[in-house]
Order: C-alpha cells, then sequence, then structure tokens
C-alpha cells in the first residue's frame, strides 16, 4: 500500500496519484462504455415554488437508460449544479426529489429552494432499476449479470454521465458542480469526488469507515448487508488492500470535499477511522495549496441527518461553489 506521508513533493505526486488510481479501478473492475450522446428528453414538467421539476431519462450507455428528476429554480442567472446520491433507500432517487422515505434527505428540493439545479437519479438495483422479481439492492443478482464489474463501478459511471447532463442544461453553470450524499450515496459521491474532475465541492455524510478497520470491507452495512466491491469483500476483514479511504480522498484532491461521520451509533463500526483517513489526505490537499479544501465535521446523532449537519453542507457549497 502506498504512504501517503512518503509524498513529499509535487513533483512525485503525478506518478504517485496514477498508482493510487490504477489499484482503485483494478478493484472496482470494468467500466461501462458511455455512449457519445447522452440523449436527454423531458417526459415530465411541473412548475411550484419559483422551482420547475423535469423528470428527464438519458442514456448511460448505448443501450441503457436512467430517469431522473431535475430540479431547476427560475431566475435568468448561471446557477451552480449539485448531483444528489441517494442511500441505501428502496425509494432511490425519490427521496433526494422529497417525495418518498426521509425527507431530511431530500437534498435535490432543498438545494433547488436554495438556488441551485439539481438532479437525483437511481443507481443500478435500486428505485425504478430494480430489476423484476428481485429485491431492492440485489448485488449478486448484478455481479453475476455483470461479471468482471462492481456495483461500486457501474454506480460510479452512471454518476459520471448523469454530472454531464448539467453540461446540457440551460442556465447550469457546468464549471461550478457540486455532489452530496448520506450513507451509501456519500459513498457514490466520494468515488464520484475522486474520479471526475468536473466535481468542485462534495459533501459525504457517513460514507466509510477505513478498510483495515472495518468489519465488512466491500460491503454496506445492512440486512443483508450489500456487496459494492466484491474484491475488497473476498479479501475479508483484516486483510491486505491496495488502498484505503485515505487514497480515494487524495484522489480527489483539490476538490473541496465536507467529510461528515458521526461518533456514536454510527451506520460504520470504526468511524472515528475517519479522522485518520481525512488526516492522511490532508497531507495531499496541503502539498497542492488547498489544506482548507478538505475538511472532516463530527457529531454524535448516529445516522441522523439533522438540520445542524445540513447546515455544514450548505456552508460548504456556499463556500466552495
Amino acid at each position: 500500500m502506498i504512504d501517503l506521508s512518503k509524498t513529499s513533493s509535487l513533483m512525485g505526486w503525478p506518478e504517485t496519484r496514477k498508482a493510487i488510481e490504477a489499484a482503485l479501478r483494478e478493484a472496482l473492475g470494468k467500466m461501462p462504455k458511455h455512449p457519445q450522446d447522452s440523449q436527454i428528453k423531458v417526459i415530465e414538467e411541473n412548475e411550484t415554488r419559483g422551482i420547475t421539476r423535469k423528470r428527464v431519462i438519458f442514456s448511460v450507455t448505448d443501450d441503457e437508460t436512467v430517469s431522473g428528476w431535475l430540479f431547476s429554480p427560475d431566475g435568468k442567472e448561471e446557477v451552480p449544479g449539485i448531483l444528489c446520491c441517494h442511500g441505501l433507500t428502496p425509494h432511490g432517487k425519490d427521496e433526494p426529489a422529497g417525495f418518498e422515505g426521509n425527507h431530511r434527505l431530500a437534498f435535490a428540493q432543498h438545494y433547488a429552494e436554495r438556488g441551485y439545479a439539481t438532479l437525483a437519479v437511481d443507481m443500478p438495483a435500486a428505485g425504478e432499476r430494480t430489476p423484476a422479481k428481485r429485491e431492492h439492492f440485489d448485488a449478486d443478482f448484478f455481479h453475476k449479470e455483470n461479471p468482471g464489474m462492481s456495483l461500486a463501478a457501474k454506480a460510479l459511471s452512471d454518476h459520471m454521465q448523469a454530472v454531464g447532463v448539467f453540461a446540457e442544461v440551460k442556465r447550469v453553470d457546468a464549471t461550478r458542480i457540486g455532489v452530496i450524499g448520506h450513507g451509501l450515496g456519500g459513498f457514490n459521491a466520494l468515488l464520484l469526488a475522486a474520479f471526475d474532475d468536473r466535481v468542485q465541492a462534495c459533501v459525504a455524510s457517513s460514507a466509510f469507515t477505513r478498510l483495515a478497520t472495518d468489519k465488512t470491507p466491500g460491503q454496506w452495512p445492512g440486512s443483508p448487508p450489500v456487496t459494492l466491491v466484491p474484491k475488497f469483500s473476498a479479501t475479508g476483514p483484516g486483510g491486505s488492500f491496495p488502498l484505503d479511504w485515505e487514497h480515494i480522498l487524495a484522489l480527489a484532491a483539490p476538490t473541496a470535499v465536507q467529510v461528515i461521520t458521526s461518533l456514536s451509533n454510527s451506520i460504520h463500526t470504526n468511524p472515528k477511522s475517519c479522522q485518520k483517513a481525512v488526516t492522511l489526505a490532508g497531507k495531499i490537499y496541503k502539498l497542492l495549496g488547498a489544506q482548507s479544501a478538505l475538511d472532516l465535521y463530527t457529531h454524535h446523532d448516529g445516522e441522523d441527518f439533522t438540520p445542524e449537519t445540513l447546515d455544514v453542507a450548505d456552508e460548504w457549497f456556499e463556500r466552495w461553489l
């Protein structure tokens, strides 16, 4: 495993970064090929309280389309865009859109009301993308149908394609794109920030615990756990991993990343390990002259996403977008 503390010069970072990305790509497995044209279509449109809400479909591969909720605030000036990743919910994109589930996680609606364009889409095996006669987040079925590709890689690929939707939307400044997620949504948000340099700001809540201390590495905690990265889960607890979350955070540098974690009643087995990951990745942010662009906020509210936590996210996007 690469020791980030030994990367002490800007000249050495590009080669180190290349090695980290290669290791992560190897773990994630193959990625789908994106289509040349997203072929975005609007299939439903409503206006309410100064916001236009559209149901859109767009291509994520040459033979697969995904639907999403696109929110746009009224006005004439260009606005930033925020991709809102849903968590481990059967409602998929409908939760961040504010239609179902936990309304504290209605990020797409909330940020549209604050003047951002927002987009929420279903990740694979969730929401409308749940295969017929299958449970939501049936990762075993996904991996059987897509050998060599992890569920995490497919979600990453689709979210990258979703970011491209903003470039096709009028009045969205495609140079100011953010991503937010809580729980599994935070996991996906961090992967996107690590791989897609179009993302300028990321807020990830309850997103990870370091692989080195994870009791279910490569899986999302649940009943049953959802396997996201089979190669990590095959390694098992206490195994030898090619990288850890500090490396993924370092890949995101210098993108502004706000990590949020609960220190009590957390989704994860060792949430305090987030501090170590942020500290180690912070060395790379400092090396790049962006030490203020990586931050850790901790609380004791368990799995909840409280108004106080939302304030932290709001301030982060106001600062960096």
